[in-house]
């Protein structure tokens, strides 16, 4: 396939996420390729770009770029059809650097090579697979984390879905400050609750006298779902309330088709104590593409 044949086209389907998926697969993208993200990042004030990558012809790839100030952003993607050629996929990224301006891109997956300037290393996600059933599912958690798990359900710790989100939003904010990290802020995350509300899930973890120990926040999009907000307070990270409810966030999402739960960073501020947590619950390791200032390619492209 030649590099000269790529042609960069808006997208004019109806229906974005089921484009990407129908071209990748269940999942594919991560949030910042969804269809919801750029709705709410539009509503949010920011423009977003949706463009087609063809090549002969063929759509080989999608991609939702962010402006921000004089830049264009792309986070996990561009989202290619599988067997793209690493030369190709380079080719394309390039091709959009010539057409929109400055690029600043980290795709889903290592695309190193001429015309990709590193910025920032590479860093990884961990992916729980959840097309399996609930008793393999809890097979696959690692010992000591299937023992929190047990020993929570036998404290009588209950989970109820939560209406109102505004407390762990503060509760998170403030867990922010207090370790040092920076995450989505607040307005995003009222701005998901506004543009899909049935794609937004939140729980609170209570024991069995009342007391609100742990939150947890969700969000769904397509076939994949992000483990997006989690808070426990002292007494609950000593009973184990974020087990539960990651565990049982995590049969919800089963039961609603997702595949593939992304639970995040786990080369975060929040230390290795979060990232061994993440990976108790079977979830993989899957690295990104560093973040590269990406350099227009020559030549004439539509």
């Amino acid at each position: 396939m030649s590099t000269r044949k790529i042609t960069l086209h808006p997208f004019a389907g109806p229906d974005w996420q089921s484009a990407i998926e129908a071209l990748a697969g269940p999942g594919a993208g991560g949030l910042q390729q969804s269809a919801t993200y750029g709705a709410v990042v539009r509503a949010l004030g920011r423009q977003v770009a949706q463009i087609e990558i063809r090549a002969a012809g063929v759509c080989i790839g999608l991609v939702q770029l962010i402006a921000r100030k004089r830049l264009w952003l792309i986070s996990r993607g561009p989202v290619f059809a599988p067997g793209v050629a690493p030369d190709i996929q380079r080719a394309a990224l390039r091709a959009l650097a010539r057409r929109v301006g400055v690029v600043i891109a980290t795709p889903g997956a290592d695309m190193s090579g001429f015309g990709l300037i590193p910025l920032i290393s590479a860093r990884h996600h961990a992916i729980w697979s959840l097309d399996r059933t609930p008793q393999e599912l809890r097979a696959g958690l690692a010992g000591k984390w299937r023992n929190r798990l047990a020993g929570a359900e036998r404290a009588g710790l209950r989970l109820h879905v939560e209406h109102d989100i505004d407390w762990i939003l503060r509760a998170d904010q403030a867990q922010q400050t207090a370790r040092g990290y920076r995450a989505l802020p607040a307005g995003f995350t009222r701005a998901w609750a506004a543009q899909a509300r049935a794609d937004l899930r939140a729980w609170r973890i209570e024991d069995d006298a009342g007391l609100r120990l742990a939150g947890v926040i969700v969000l769904r999009h397509g076939a994949g779902a992000s483990y997006h907000i989690g808070w426990s307070g002292a007494q609950g990270r000593r009973v184990g309330a974020h087990n539960v409810g990651l565990w049982q966030a995590a049969l919800w999402l089963r039961d609603q088709g997702v595949t593939r739960f992304d639970l995040g960073d786990m080369n975060s501020e929040e230390g290795a104590g979060r990232m061994h947590f993440k990976l108790g619950t079977g979830a993989q390791p899957q690295a990104l593409g560093a973040t590269y200032w990406v350099v227009p390619n020559s030549g004439s492209l539509a």
